[in-house]
């Protein structure tokens, strides 16, 4: 096998083990991401304590070498055979190449024979908290030579602090992840995906204040699915369940941004619509009856149509003018819409 050959084997292992280093560099989310200033001081510092010209913080992927921070020339990436740092995670926790033209493994790469022409490296390390080194803090110079002890042993406590900044980082993205994920759980109705009831009467009080401070209009549209006990009687609970899933994935398709679709209890849901007069929402409130009209649900292979009886309320900054007396006249309109014969939209006298 030719030197060359031999380097590339070295470099770019595809064994088990390098398939464990991957997955525990990838649980960091810490590839492609935007440059950060503690990264570039501790890369800065690195080069400064060791005198030399050159340092970066590189982790080490499949086939790329990627540069989170670099200090004395812009590097953002090098194919993983190209790369003096994926030598440091062969297994050694300290890399140094005291003359890179020297060593079969270096001397053909890029950096060695072409601008600028590195000729030594010092490396430590990046290891994960299960043990597994995903790249390297690592200084280089133009000039050979050695690292004193020293220097190689602070470059080491340099590479602890990087890799804790690595840690401390997947934290806090885990930690904004979960707390997404608690204020979803909080606010969101499992089965419909809708605002839950404590978060549509929460930003309905928010809306109710904005309209009054701006004079604005704002309406809301109450639903109520026809004779819905029937379908849970005859088809069972699960279908009943899969009828206001699809109902409201449907209001979520047909709402805008600005607008708050909720479900109100039982098969009861609720629409805020902010700036919108009471013209405006009774023709969503009719578009929404027949969209809902024209939904097939399915009981098995048999298919089952739903109807929903809507009522319409508007904020008049009068006798409608809270977030109380805005629910109860579309309740009375939907109370109108079902007494009439149900499958309509009644609005607010």
């Amino acid at each position: 096998m030719l030197a060359e050959e031999q380097v590339h084997a070295l470099i770019t292992p595809h064994s088990p083990a390098d398939h464990l280093r991957l997955a525990a560099l990838h649980r960091y989310h810490i590839l492609d991401t935007p440059a950060c200033e503690d990264f570039t001081f501790l890369t800065e510092l690195a080069a400064t304590i060791c005198g030399l010209s050159y340092a970066f913080v590189s982790l080490v992927d499949a086939d790329r070498v990627w540069v989170k921070s670099c200090a004395g020339m812009h590097l953002a990436e090098l194919p993983r055979a190209d790369s003096y740092c994926a030598l440091a995670v062969l297994g050694e926790a300290v890399t140094e190449i005291p003359d890179l033209t020297q060593d079969p493994r270096t001397a053909g790469m890029p950096l060695t024979v072409g601008a600028p022409f590195m000729r030594r490296y010092s490396s430590v390390a990046l290891t994960s908290s299960d043990g597994f080194a995903i790249g390297a803090l690592c200084v280089m110079d133009t000039r050979p030579g050695r690292l004193s002890n020293e220097q190689r042993a602070t470059l080491v406590k340099l590479a602890r602090q990087v890799m804790a900044l690595i840690e401390l980082r997947a934290n806090e993205k885990t930690l904004e992840a979960t707390v997404r994920e608690l204020e979803l759980l909080a606010t969101t109705d499992d089965l419909t995906g809708l605002h839950n009831r404590r978060s549509l009467l929460h930003r309905l009080k928010f809306e109710v204040a904005r309209a009054r401070r701006f004079r604005a209009p704002l309406s809301a549209v109450m639903i109520d699915l026809d004779h819905f006990k029937r379908v849970n009687d005859e088809h069972g609970h699960a279908v009943g369940d899969q009828v206001l899933h699809t109902l409201g994935k449907l209001l979520r398709e047909t709402v805008r941004v600005i607008d708050i679709p909720g479900r109100y209890g039982g098969e009861e849901l609720c629409v805020i619509l902010p700036n919108t007069p009471l013209d405006g929402a009774c023709k969503f409130a009719e578009s929404l009856r027949a969209r809902i009209a024209a939904q097939i649900h399915y009981a098995g292979a048999r298919p089952l149509h739903v109807t929903a009886s809507l009522g319409v309320g508007t904020f008049d900054h009068m006798d409608i003018d809270d977030s109380e007396s805005l629910l109860r006249q579309a309740d009375a309109a939907l109370y109108r819409a079902k007494h009439e014969g149900r499958n309509r939209v009644a609005c607010a006298n």
